[in-house]
């Protein structure tokens, strides 16, 4: 069976199911079977404050319905999973490092993850923190774990598309006292569920996949220690770093279709990568799904689906920059996982170890016929022009 197909085993609802009535309230006659988004900077609130909702940036219904959707689909048929969403994926990534560290604590990143982590890495260090590199392929954060009170991964990698073996590190950070976070973004609980390989934390920018729409900017952390829930929560409580109530409620909105739009953009994903792989001006094609890719083997035991994001590198930075204004279907943006297929020339921001004629390709819900279509001409266009 392969990891596309692994999302239904018999056992409990499957994922669409999950997706579609994940976080719904019980239906109250003549009501909304998805209340709309609640409005509220305060609440009643008459004697001592012992109910769940006080004040607009502690709690909100309409966060409360969502963080019980996403943490149905970290975790099916779990009880106990707590997640916390935030107003970005880089306000969950904060709030994790910053609520589990300390001055003097060791902290173990990934030299290959998100383009916004050396950032983190400046500030934690400010704080006293020690910060320690490591490259996601080959496990390589093992040789750097001993003394760390947490272990960031970041799996696949973001734009490289290296894989490690989450339960391999899970075991060895444990073993040696420390945490462990998952940075789940690309993959989504629907590729992949930290939680259930381990983890201490997943966390996601929802503004990726889980959303899907290029509308919205959240991030999510979920686990199942509710200390840890609890001082995560606590650090978004003073740092103020919220959604808002409209965009909660289009997040929630739209993991109806989540199961709906990965799967097509999986499935598209992967018959783009092989048509690419046999193409003579691409270099260096990544994607988890292939089966000579470096990271499939491990990808393949710990991934129910690959993932809609492919890499690869053009001749140089004008190749691909022609490349990218042939496309059509395709727009010239810096995000990924949304049902419009994006790709850019990631060297254009610097702070990726990356080729100048490197793309990342984040293919959409578009048909596939007409998006490798599309790519193809775009290709043969770059080639003539050049």
């Amino acid at each position: 069976m392969s990891p596309q197909e692994q999302h239904h085993h018999g056992e409990g609802p499957g994922d669409g199911t999950l997706a579609v009535r994940a976080g719904l309230p019980d239906p109250v006659k003549y009501e909304p079977t998805l209340p709309g988004p609640v409005f509220a900077a305060h609440f009643h609130l008459p004697g001592e404050p012992t109910g769940p909702y006080t004040y607009g940036r502690d709690e909100n219904p309409t966060w409360t319905h969502l963080e019980r959707a996403v943490g149905t689909l970290e975790a099916p048929g779990e009880t106990g999973i707590e997640t916390v969403v935030f107003a970005s994926g880089m306000a969950a990534i904060s709030a994790v490092l910053l609520s589990q560290l300390s001055a003097g604590d060791a902290v173990v990143l990934p030299t290959d993850g998100y383009q916004a982590l050396p950032l983190l890495h400046d500030q934690l260090r400010a704080y006293g923190i020690e910060v320690r590199t490591a490259p996601t392929g080959g496990d390589a954060q093992l040789d750097v774990l001993d003394g760390a009170k947490l272990l960031w991964i970041e799996t696949p990698s973001n734009p490289g598309l290296d894989v490690c073996d989450i339960r391999r590190l899970v075991g060895a950070a444990h073993a040696a006292g420390a945490l462990v976070a998952v940075d789940n973004t690309l993959a989504t609980p629907l590729g992949q569920r930290p939680l259930e390989l381990g983890a201490d934390f997943s966390v996601a920018s929802d503004t990726k996949g889980m959303t899907g729409h290029g509308d919205v900017l959240l991030g999510h952390v979920s686990c199942r220690d509710p200390r840890r829930a609890a001082e995560v929560r606590r650090w978004r409580k003073i740092v103020g770093a919220i959604p808002g109530p409209m965009e909660a409620w289009l997040a929630h909105r739209s993991l109806a279709t989540l199961q709906l739009r990965i799967d097509r953009q999986c499935a598209t994903a992967l018959e783009l990568a092989r048509v690419l792989a046999d193409h003579p001006d691409v270099i260096g094609l990544r994607h988890p799904g292939l089966p000579d890719d470096p990271s499939h083997e491990v990808a393949a035991r710990q991934m129910r689906r690959f993932g809609s994001v492919i890499s690869f590198e053009l001749a140089d930075r004008a190749r691909a920059e022609r490349f990218l204004d042939e496309l059509r279907l395709v727009d010239d943006a810096t995000s990924f996982g949304g049902v419009r297929s994006s790709a850019e020339r990631r060297g254009r921001w610097g702070g990726d170890a990356v080729a100048e004629g490197f793309i990342r390709f984040s293919v959409g819900a578009e048909d596939p016929a007409d998006l490798i279509a599309d790519v193809l001409r775009a290709l043969d266009a770059a080639r003539k022009a050049g």
